[in-house]
């Protein structure tokens, strides 16, 4: 299988390029990325170190289900992703995953069986009870006690909902089950964090060799859900348009603002954006999001290659403007260094509404305020996933999404029809 240029840079970061390498030294490299994962990071820096991680775990991912590898590899693949997952987390200030797993990597070799164990490698039944017993006892001195207090807690909740449940003969059904009897009464937050401890036992489990394999990925809350940014209203977009068209046309802020308004581009997607991406579509003009190899441009997921049309006149935006200041940039749109792009128009969308910087609203939200603009219009969802470049969630939708685009025009007029609303 032939892998793109970006899916071979995160299997050589995780030394999965060399086929000779043991599980010693993959383990060693997987415990190196989780230690640096667990580095400070700056405001501006983490939404980018959040993508960084969904990126490669996209990657991972993919080389799994096309690639021909070893098994140690498909185990250091699992182990991987893990770690990434564990490393978003830890940017939402949520580390005691990220630890437990460096904790797990820590281990030099297998423990030798204990009695316990010994009656649980027999034909007995194996019960998530006495797996976690099992893990924590091994965790001791690996992490602290607040941390080892923590996933003891949550093991003991998730072994009172999956009872006698015998793990060696568990199926999906049982995981979705469980997951289903999680939900009951829980937030997000909390929902995923017990799910989060119940793949690190049953990794754990697999790993050791007491279960065979495990049923239990997939089943967390997807981040977009659990998420407490909170949309920019319409009063603060009018506020926000206001400010925004009263600069100067020359000045590169002006029009960041308005395409984070009109489109909802993500801010990388936006940085990211040449002269040649906007361009006449079928006598419209449209931002056209898509990935270029050679010049390093990327994408978060496959979903997120889309053509966004612009509405003249929304919240006052002037397409002629924009298309002179665009004519009159060749190359990269926004010519700074990253740094000097993200936290000065974070701040410049911050200044006209009052905001502080860490709270619940940045430049990301305005793709919350186009989503809400878009169902308070009541516009179809697969419109809406074209203008944000969301996965529907469903195999079929989504295949169907990739191989049959929309056509501009139906986008545009849902968006005309949307912006529509603040005029009222």
């Amino acid at each position: 299988m032939q892998f793109s240029k970006d899916i071979l840079k995160t299997l050589a970061v995780f030394h999965l390029d060399r086929p000779e390498a043991s599980w010693e030294d993959l383990k060693e490299r997987l415990k190196e990325i989780a230690e640096d994962a667990l580095q400070g990071h700056s405001e501006d820096s983490r939404g980018l170190y959040m993508e960084l991680y969904d990126q490669m775990s996209d990657h991972l991912a993919e080389a799994a289900s096309l690639g021909r590898f070893t098994q140690t590899q498909h185990r250091a693949i699992g182990t991987g992703q893990r770690v990434l997952r564990a490393a978003q987390d830890r940017l939402e200030g949520r580390p005691q995953e990220l630890i437990g797993i460096i904790g797990e990597l820590s281990c030099s070799t297998p423990v030798a069986p204990s009695p316990s164990q010994s009656v649980l490698l027999s034909h007995d039944p194996i019960t998530f009870k006495g797996l976690s017993e099992m893990f924590l006892k091994e965790r001791q001195g690996n992490v602290t006690d607040s941390t080892l207090d923590t996933i003891g807690s949550n093991c003991r909740v998730l072994s009172g909902l999956l009872g006698d449940l015998d793990l060696r003969t568990h199926t999906r059904a049982d995981m979705v089950a469980l997951k289903e009897k999680v939900v009951e009464g829980r937030k997000p937050l909390t929902i995923n964090k017990l799910l989060g401890h119940l793949s690190t036992v049953m990794d754990w489990a697999v790993n050791n060799g007491f279960l065979e394999r495990s049923f239990d990925k997939g089943l967390k809350i997807e981040r977009g859900a659990e998420s407490t940014r909170k949309p920019i209203t319409r009063e603060q977009v009018a506020t926000l348009m206001d400010h925004a068209n009263g600069l100067p046309v020359d000045d590169w802020k002006r029009w960041a603002l308005s395409l984070g308004v009109l489109t909802g581009l993500r801010i990388g997607e936006l940085y990211q954006l040449t002269q040649e991406d906007v361009r006449q579509v079928d006598g419209i003009t449209v931002i056209d999001i898509n990935k270029d190899e050679n010049t390093g441009k990327s994408v978060k997921t496959p979903f997120s290659v889309r053509l966004v049309p612009l509405v003249d006149g929304a919240y006052g935006f002037s397409l002629a403007a924009f298309l002179e200041w665009v004519k009159g940039n060749q190359g990269r749109l926004f010519k700074q260094k990253e740094h000097y792009f993200n936290k000065p128009l974070n701040d410049a969308l911050r200044e006209p509404l009052g905001l502080k910087a860490g709270g619940d609203q940045s430049f990301h939200s305005l793709r919350h305020s186009i989503s809400g603009l878009m169902k308070a219009a009541v516009t179809p969802e697969a419109i809406m996933q074209a203008v944000t470049g969301h996965s529907a969630g469903n195999i079929t939708n989504d295949l169907y999404a990739r191989t049959q685009r929309l056509p501009v025009k139906v986008i545009h007029e849902a968006l005309v029809k949307a912006f529509a609303l603040v005029a009222k």
